[in-house]
């Protein structure tokens, strides 16, 4: 069965901007699928797909950053880049603080676009085919200390931050420093790629 391409999924409620996006992406040779909402999107949503969501930070119903949570609890690895606008950096920031690959500020130029969407498929394909090497990924595991290895067991099993503290006797601050550190040496680029990483090294033993 052949693997489907690469896309862009833009999720924009105004037609005309989800139709300029498309039209410039499209231009640049990317296989681009319209949504007109995150429910919208979910329903079709393959977590194997590979590409880069392009997601207006201001969504109508779901928003974009419960999407976002959402497509981490389902273990999607799919690049994001946000598209805001003014007085939306905040949100933004909190965005790629859970993984997300980027940001563009409204207004922006059409190559700045394409150019930003170029980089989050480059890192979602680096991504995927790092996967295929569980053997390297365990390498990276025996980089973890002790109490790391606990802390990415928890993460990986779904646990709360609040308690995982309480499970291994850490202050929340310390969790935090710890799942920092753990995303460093793993060379995770969001929560759902570390989890997918620790599941393909799993299959080793």
């Amino acid at each position: 069965m052949q693997e489907s391409p690469a896309a862009v999924f833009i999720v924009e409620e105004d037609v005309s901007v989800c139709s300029s996006l498309g039209r410039v992406l499209a231009a640049a040779g990317l296989t681009v699928e319209v949504f007109a909402s995150a429910q919208a999107f979910l329903g079709s949503f393959d977590a194997e797909r590979a590409g880069c969501l392009v997601l207006d930070i201001r969504l109508p119903g779901m928003s974009a950053l419960e999407l976002q949570q959402r497509l981490c609890e389902l273990r999607a690895m799919v690049a994001i880049v946000f598209i805001t606008g003014h007085g939306d950096v905040p949100m933004a920031v909190e965005a790629m603080q859970h993984g997300a690959v980027d940001f563009v500020q409204k207004p922006f130029k059409e190559q700045e676009l394409v150019e930003r969407v170029s980089t989050a498929l480059d890192r979602d394909r680096a991504n995927r085919e790092g996967l295929k090497a569980p053997a390297a990924i365990r390498d990276r595991l025996q980089q973890l200390t002790a109490t790391e290895r606990a802390v990415l067991d928890l993460v990986t099993a779904g646990t709360a931050d609040t308690q995982i503290a309480g499970a291994l006797n850490l202050s929340a601050r310390s969790v935090e420093i710890h799942r920092a550190r753990i995303m460093e040496k793993m060379s995770a680029s969001s929560l759902a790629h570390l989890v997918r990483m620790a599941i393909a090294a799993a299959r080793l033993n």
